[in-house]
């Protein structure tokens, strides 16, 4: 039963080793691990947790509306206010979290003291499961129980050590995942979540589900941050195509660029702004007003992000994200100056 995982004799509906009701449910009965099950501890070591300070759940109603980007530039940005970050990534059967800190293909070392997560830098820790799998094509096909075993184990034997952010990457939705996490730190405090949305109807719906889970369970909503806020670049950015009546497209790019630098060169210092998602029934912010939460701010969509996710670097580190960088330091300067205020004289 190592690292949580349900015996290949158990019985069909065994409900996992770690769980509260293992050895104990009707579906125990007769297994040959039902005693061993009853008997085991549970649940990860809560000195394990008493070691970090902060911890910040990451979520999102839908998948593909940026929430590990959002995660894993948030660490980025903390670790570089010289804090002791973590991030640790549960989204057990897509987890993306390896590729945007720049960390594929390491492996998780152990030592006396548990897991030892994957360093980016000396204040900025990594943990999830994309670091165990042999293959990385390769599908993570779990039920519930496996997964919270995962979990529980994240939460067990990495040694984190003494940490002032812990920033938990979570699926979309509400399912197992939530739950188990929620319960497993509520014993030593979570500071709340914050929700990642896009600006239409489609993901804001879903959105009031994930907030409706948190007032449920117990869990803060420190707000909610509206991404993919409209399309923002440099004009001098933007391909120019001319459509051609068969449906092909001509590039004039260079043409136009030309054009516009002995016309008019003021325009190649625009930002050009276009709206992706539907936006008319007022976005996140319309929807935070409604429901009694915090907005944090609005984080346009930026190639360039883009491009850092993909690289796996911060998009803070250089000039490049000159369009998200700033949206996105305005919303870590008010969770710090709203949340953690004794926090903000560490300087940057």
């Amino acid at each position: 039963m190592e690292n949580g995982e349900i015996p290949e004799n158990a019985n069909e509906h065994c409900p996992g080793p770690q769980s509260e009701s293992a050895g104990k449910s009707d579906a125990c009965q007769g297994c040959p691990n039902q005693e061993v099950c009853a008997t085991a501890p549970k649940g990860p070591d809560p000195e394990r947790m008493a070691t970090v300070k902060h911890k910040i759940l990451v979520l999102s109603g839908k998948g593909g509306v940026g929430k590990s980007t959002f995660s894993a530039q948030l660490s980025f940005a903390l670790a570089a206010k010289d804090f002791q970050v973590g991030l640790l990534d549960i989204d057990i059967c897509g987890p993306s979290i390896p590729k945007m800190l720049g960390l594929e293909g390491q492996d998780i070392h152990q030592s006396n003291l548990g897991w030892s997560p994957v360093y980016v830098e000396s204040n900025l820790g990594v943990m999830s499961i994309g670091f165990m799998l042999p293959n990385p094509d390769e599908a993570v096909i779990w039920r519930g129980p496996r997964k919270n075993g995962l979990i529980k184990q994240f939460l067990k034997d990495v040694y984190w050590g003494e940490l002032d952010f812990l920033v938990v990457d979570a699926p979309p939705g509400t399912s197992d995942e939530h739950i188990s996490i929620v319960q497993f730190l509520q014993a030593t405090g979570i500071d709340g979540a914050i929700i990642v949305t896009t600006p239409q109807q489609v993901s804001l719906i879903d959105v009031r589900k994930e907030v409706s889970f948190c007032k449920k369970v117990g869990v803060p909503v420190l707000g909610v941050v509206e991404n993919m806020s409209g399309l923002c670049q440099p004009l001098k950015d933007f391909r120019f195509l001319r459509m051609t009546e068969n449906g092909e497209h001509t590039d004039l790019t260079e043409k136009v660029i030309e054009y516009m630098k002995e016309k008019a060169p003021e325009m190649l210092d625009l930002i050009a702004a276009s709206e992706i998602f539907d936006s008319s029934g007022g976005g996140a912010a319309k929807m935070c007003t409604e429901m009694g939460v915090p907005f944090l701010g609005k984080v346009p969509l930026d190639p360039q992000l883009c491009k850092a996710a993909e690289e796996g670097k911060s998009c803070f580190s250089e000039q490049k994200c000159s369009i998200s960088a700033p949206a996105l330091k305005i919303i870590v300067e008010k969770l710090m100056a709203k949340y953690w205020c004794k926090e903000m004289s560490v300087e940057q």
